[in-house]
């Protein structure tokens, strides 16, 4: 039986750079953002996607398209009998953790959008953080909406490659970008939201720093979902003629333009009430609410559906990171162990589904449900994002500049030739040198080594 591809070129790039959008842009870059000096961040980002983002992308793409197959045997294939195989392994339990722990917090928007779209949310600063704590500590709601989440995902996952993950990401990205679009417009037309604006757009290089510097190689590493095998899953069904290199670019562009989008939603919101974008996690479910009744108080009808339109750009981008997440596993379930692919999704749902309640649990109902003396929740956040991905972005880039034959790497970089090979040097010497040292500098200042 043959195996599943993506239909089509645009089906290709809406559902891998859904794998990268998620709530990372929509509060994790602006907030990243607002902590390091607004627009002299930005630029260091692109900087950063040029150096790391790109090359490490068009690595896990050779990865997957040459395999053809799940994380774990695409890597065998390439490995001659050595146990590279183990990074693939490494990459499916990573995003298995990842998944886990991210229905939580998309579950926290399922909860936010039905509470928005019921008008729960109209209240002073103290109502809405009384309201956050009450609902993250219960001992049932949080956790059957991180469940449903999963459940969400599943359906998604069991239709299949074009039927499912294709279809669903042709639906949900250009609702995400026309939700962000309309949410942009209403922000920047609030008064004093121009200041958000320069903030976000107009760089000011004295705040620029070796900190913001690491701070940004991060961001663009996370934001672009390197060291979880997502991208080699999804290059596993893509066709022969598809050109990497300019895929990974159009990904890269679309990830970036949300992400910049999610900031000219926020910032010029905040800034019209005079508040700044960089509390942190409570961003999008305390500062958030108080920020959109304010702004908006002179016509509450217009907070409420711009409240709603939120949560649900939430939900949507959250939706396509966790299909992504979910079908790494999926694969690798349905193949390795011949599983039909309903019942190697199941597989995936239940273990993440546990892990999401211990998590949820952890985080209110069950604080002493703890982990090397953090929350489960936190342990495997810390886990995934100070050990896991960096290491196992790191392998494969080393995999890649070190291991594989060049001959066979420039063959899929050039589609057999097919394609002007000219940047094949460039790409290779970045892989080889500068991935490593910026994956190196990430880890070190992840763990607080250096740029504390």
């Amino acid at each position: 039986m043959a195996r599943s591809k993506f239909g089509s070129l645009l089906g290709i790039i809406l559902a891998t750079a859904g794998s990268a959008v998620g709530l990372g842009n929509v509060w994790r870059f602006p907030y990243m953002t607002g902590h390091n000096g607004g627009a002299a961040f930005i630029v260091f980002y692109f900087v950063c996607v040029l150096l790391l983002g790109l090359p490490g992308m068009i690595s896990e793409f050779i990865v997957g398209r040459h395999g053809g197959a799940n994380a774990a045997r695409a890597y065998d294939k390439l490995s001659r009998g050595k146990p590279w195989r183990l990074v693939g392994y490494l990459g499916i339990f990573t995003s298995t953790i990842i998944l886990g722990f991210y229905a939580v917090v998309a579950g926290w928007c399922l909860q936010y959008l039905y509470a928005s779209f019921m008008g729960s949310l109209n209240g002073d600063a103290d109502y809405v953080a009384h309201y956050f704590a009450e609902f993250s500590s219960h001992p049932l709601k949080p956790c059957l909406w991180a469940v449903a989440f999963v459940l969400i995902t599943h359906v998604v996952i069991v239709r299949g490659v074009q039927n499912g993950i294709e279809r669903a990401s042709k639906l949900l990205m250009p609702a995400l970008l026309v939700l962000l679009l309309v949410l942009v417009v209403a922000s920047c037309m609030l008064p004093g939201a121009m200041r958000g604006v320069e903030f976000l757009l107009k760089p000011d290089f004295t705040k620029l720093s070796g900190s913001v510097l690491l701070e940004a190689l991060g961001q663009a590493f996370f934001s672009l979902s390197l060291g979880t095998a997502c991208l080699c899953t999804y290059a596993s069904y893509f066709d022969r003629n598809v050109n990497l290199g300019r895929s990974a670019l159009q990904i890269a562009l679309v990830d970036t333009l949300i992400a910049v989008l999610a900031g000219l939603m926020i910032f010029p919101a905040a800034f019209s009430v005079g508040v700044t974008p960089d509390a942190g996690p409570s961003l999008i479910f305390i500062t958030l609410p108080n920020v959109f009744r304010e702004a908006f108080a002179s016509v509450p009808v217009v907070g409420y559906v711009v409240s709603v339109m939120f949560y649900a750009l939430l939900v949507f981008a959250a939706l396509t990171s966790t299909i992504s997440m979910h079908e790494i596993g999926t694969a690798f379930f349905h193949e390795e162990f011949r599983q039909p692919r309903s019942r190697a999704a199941w597989v995936l749902t239940v273990v993440c589904s546990v892990i999401a309640v211990f998590c949820s649990l952890s985080m209110g109902a069950c604080p002493d449900l703890q982990l090397l003396g953090v929350s489960v929740l936190d342990f495997c956040d810390k886990l995934t994002a100070q050990y896991l991905l960096p290491l196992g972005s790191l392998l494969t880039c080393l995999f890649i500049g070190w291991y594989v034959p060049r001959a066979t790497v420039r063959d899929e970089f050039t589609n057999g030739g097919s394609l002007n090979g000219r940047l094949f040097d460039i790409y290779l010497f970045a892989v080889r040198y500068i991935c490593p040292l910026c994956i190196g500098l990430i880890f070190l200042h992840q763990l607080g080594i250096i740029g504390a």
